[in-house]
């Protein structure tokens, strides 16, 4: 086990969510530690999608300026290339196991980091792809 965990964007979106204060508290005490702990791995997809989001798709869009803040502060977390390869190794996983492609994108990056769990809401809390396990930290079971 690497100690290393992969963050979804609804992880990162949640972390700034207003309208759920409990997920937020939740995600920002899991993100951070990991962070802190310099056991945090993100993709250039997740940031990008948390930009969108954060600035164009949320209720109430946040400043650019802001949100540009934030992802200088996930930079501290190790970020995974995005190259052929690992489009590759997605559409192998998409086709396996039956995913979207970019829910395949994610464990493709995951499984790069040598990220023991993936950590989002959008696939089956306790799955295991591969080396990769899914934990949803919103369930009524505690991960960390």
């Amino acid at each position: 086990m690497s100690g290393r965990c992969f963050f979804d964007t609804n992880i990162l979106v949640y972390a700034h969510d207003r309208m759920s204060p409990e997920k937020k508290r939740m995600s920002r005490e899991l993100l951070f530690t990991h962070l802190r702990d310099g056991t945090a791995v993100l993709s250039p997809q997740g940031l990008s999608e948390f930009f969108v989001t954060m600035t164009m798709k949320v209720p109430v869009p946040l400043p650019a300026s802001d949100i540009r803040k934030e992802i200088l502060l996930f930079s501290t977390a190790t970020t995974v290339d995005m190259d052929a390869t690992l489009v590759l190794r997605a559409i192998d996983l998409q086709q396996r196991w039956q995913l979207s492609f970019w829910d395949a994108q994610i464990i493709a990056a995951a499984e790069r980091a040598g990220c023991d769990v993936l950590y989002t809401e959008d696939l089956s809390d306790g799955q295991v792809y591969d080396a990769v396990t899914v934990r949803n930290p919103y369930t009524t079971r505690s991960h960390s």
